[in-house]
């Protein structure tokens, strides 16, 4: 699928990588299907009055380290992705933190563009 090498951050192996786990358009029911899948899915880890999210350690590992490499990559030179860093940090979020939230956005992004992309 060639747009979607279009998308930032994203190389030859990690599209593979996401067209070979997406694998065709029935496959997967929603795009939350698609994260939990990958391992992005917030995981409630809140404690008293603290409400917060962890990162899912199961999934498919390598979707996962796909995904973690495109973030990073947008994290360094996409600058909607350096100003979202930026602004989540001054709102106190951890890196880890701002790791995950990437990682659930772009499964999301990219779920969306394969199936809307998709050669029916």
């Amino acid at each position: 699928m060639p747009t979607l090498l279009n998308e930032p951050g994203v190389g030859p192996v990690s599209a593979a990588t996401l067209l070979i786990t997406w694998s065709h358009h029935n496959r997967l029911r929603s795009e939350a299907a698609y994260a939990a899948l990958a391992g992005t899915n917030p995981i409630p880890a809140s404690s008293g009055r603290t409400t917060r999210h962890r990162l899912n350690r199961g999934g498919d590992r390598t979707l996962n380290a796909a995904l973690h490499t495109i973030a990073k990559s947008r994290r360094r030179h996409h600058q909607p992705t350096i100003d979202y860093t930026t602004r989540r940090t001054n709102e106190g979020k951890t890196p880890r933190e701002i790791t995950r939230c990437l990682k659930r956005y772009l499964a999301r992004h990219l779920y969306r563009h394969m199936q809307a992309h998709n050669p029916a």
